[in-house]
């Protein structure tokens, strides 16, 4: 499953394969006549200053903060206008449930977008694509800011989720371009602070900007940050797709000499065909495989809970007994943060230390089940936080104890996030990309919607048993990592697919 170390790479150089075409006949010219000039392999060597694992540290770097940046930016796009549900009702005379709808709108966007632009990158390479939606995704924010009704706020939101998603939809695949699987959990870790990250300093910023500036200075504040981020990628992000790079260095090529060349598994079909491909890819990896289907189920929950305690915040805090301000509740979202950030410094580095200690003990050999292991701490915090939650604000106990566990929720869900994520790439480390979007679309869709679920049953159970029912989810969901570990490999095996 993975790349040999500091080898050669070619195009084609992790399972599943794409090959529409015989090798052979590649190397004979198309269409296999075996007059045709022979052409020769095109591949990335260990001395190949481009090959992106070549890359200076430096040069990685730069790519890791441009992709991280644009991956926070965009979650934290769906949750800093939280505090201001209030204050956007009635400006444009509605009520705060269907401005929740905008959030909800932006997040399930934020799923379905992975679907087309994670394949779509590789088909055209990563830069094009990064470049192309997240300018769109930082001009949208102007109509936004200018929203005279609700539903033109619900349009702009939606399409921004859509252009917005291509940080979160491409990220894990371009770390996976550039790292080794031996180094590579830590440095993913960090970038996948985005996700969960942004939808937590959203509203802390938000409720800042809500309270001094008013809600639409939300929106412009974020034209001015995601301009400047699209800025420095046009000019520091370089593309990291090894068959993108192949691609262009044989156009190059050919352009310049009569030598003919072919890439080590290139798809030949017409681009209608390709793109059709692409697109199938991450629904095919999503209901084919059931080591992703059910993570991916599991990191669905945990972001619909998340979402749903982000946008129910307001509610808990500002009423009594708490009473916060707006900006208050914006420091509310620190403690599931602090969580997070826990977990990167703490957990996510031994993800890879796990990871090369289970290849020593099995004969150098590498699995990607051996990411799964810390998963496990997640499916401890996460429901005993949810349970602790719910039963201090049934019974109106100080804020500071209420939120108490927030800190080991965020433990939870990060570790769990960042030890699947990192499956993925290793199971699919060519097509990394498509199937982090079939785990992405999943999660976005029902964290997009469970939202809007949750108010009723808060209203009907209470906290104590809302939250429960909750924390009984993720303690159905639990076993999941432990199983996998054990099992995981028999399943890949029995149901691998040629994509």
């Amino acid at each position: 499953m993975s790349s040999k170390p500091n080898g050669t790479r070619s195009a084609s150089e992790t399972s599943p394969l794409l090959s529409h075409r015989s090798e052979r006949s590649l190397e004979n010219g198309d269409g296999g006549d075996e007059n045709a000039q022979p052409r020769q392999l095109l591949e990335l060597t260990k001395e190949d200053e481009e090959n992106p694992r070549n890359w200076s540290s430096k040069r990685k770097y730069a790519n890791v903060a441009i992709i991280a940046s644009m991956a926070i930016l965009s979650p934290l796009a769906s949750s800093m206008f939280t505090p201001g549900i209030t204050q956007i009702a009635e400006d444009l005379g509605s009520d705060a449930d269907q401005v929740v709808a905008a959030t909800s709108a932006f997040v399930v966007s934020l799923g379905i977008g992975p679907l087309i632009l994670a394949p779509l990158s590789e088909t055209f390479g990563r830069r094009m694509l990064y470049l192309t939606c997240f300018s769109i995704f930082a001009l949208l924010q102007i109509p936004t800011a200018l929203s005279p009704n609700l539903a033109c706020l619900i349009i702009c939101r939606t399409l921004a989720g859509f252009f917005g998603s291509v940080g979160i939809a491409n990220g894990g695949g371009t770390i996976s371009d550039m790292f080794l699987p031996s180094g590579r959990a830590g440095v993913f870790g960090w970038y996948l602070l985005g996700p969960v990250l942004g939808p937590t300093l959203g509203p802390l910023l938000g409720g800042f900007v809500v309270e001094f500036l008013g809600w639409r200075y939300i929106f412009w504040i974020l034209t001015i940050v995601c301009g400047i981020n699209t800025l420095s990628a046009f000019f520091f992000l370089k593309e990291s797709y090894a068959p993108a790079v192949l691609a262009q260095r044989k156009k190059s090529l050919e352009k310049s000499s009569a030598a003919r060349y072919y890439i080590e598994g290139e798809d030949t079909r017409p681009l209608r065909l390709k793109i059709w491909a692409s697109v199938q890819r991450p629904v095919r990896i999503l209901f084919t495989q059931p080591v992703v289907f059910t993570m991916a189920t599991y990191q669905a929950l945990l972001m619909g809970t998340m979402y749903s305690l982000y946008t129910r915040f307001q509610a808990i805090f500002q009423d009594d007994p708490y009473s916060f301000t707006p900006r208050d509740v914006g420091l509310v979202y620190l403690f599931p943060g602090s969580g997070f950030l826990i977990a990167v410094v703490f957990i996510v580095p031994r993800v890879d230390t796990v990871f090369n200690a289970l290849t020593r003990r099995h004969g150098g050999i590498q699995k990607p089940e051996y990411r799964l292991p810390l998963a496990n701490i997640g499916s401890v915090f996460i429901p005993l936080a949810l349970f602790y939650l719910g039963w201090t604000l049934q019974y109106g106990l100080h804020w500071a104890i209420c939120l108490a566990s927030m800190p080991f929720f965020g433990i939870g869900v990060q570790a769990v996030f960042n030890c699947v994520q990192n499956y993925y790439i290793d199971s699919f480390e060519k097509y990394a990309a498509s199937a982090i979007a079939a785990g992405a679309v999943f999660r976005s869709l029902v964290g997009g919607v469970m939202p809007l679920i949750t108010p009723p049953l808060f209203d009907a159970l209470g906290y104590g048993w809302g939250m429960s029912v909750l924390g009984f989810l993720a303690v159905l969901l639990a076993p999941a990592p432990m199983v996998f570990y054990y099992f995981g490999e028999r399943l890949r095996k029995r149901f691998a697919i040629e994509l």
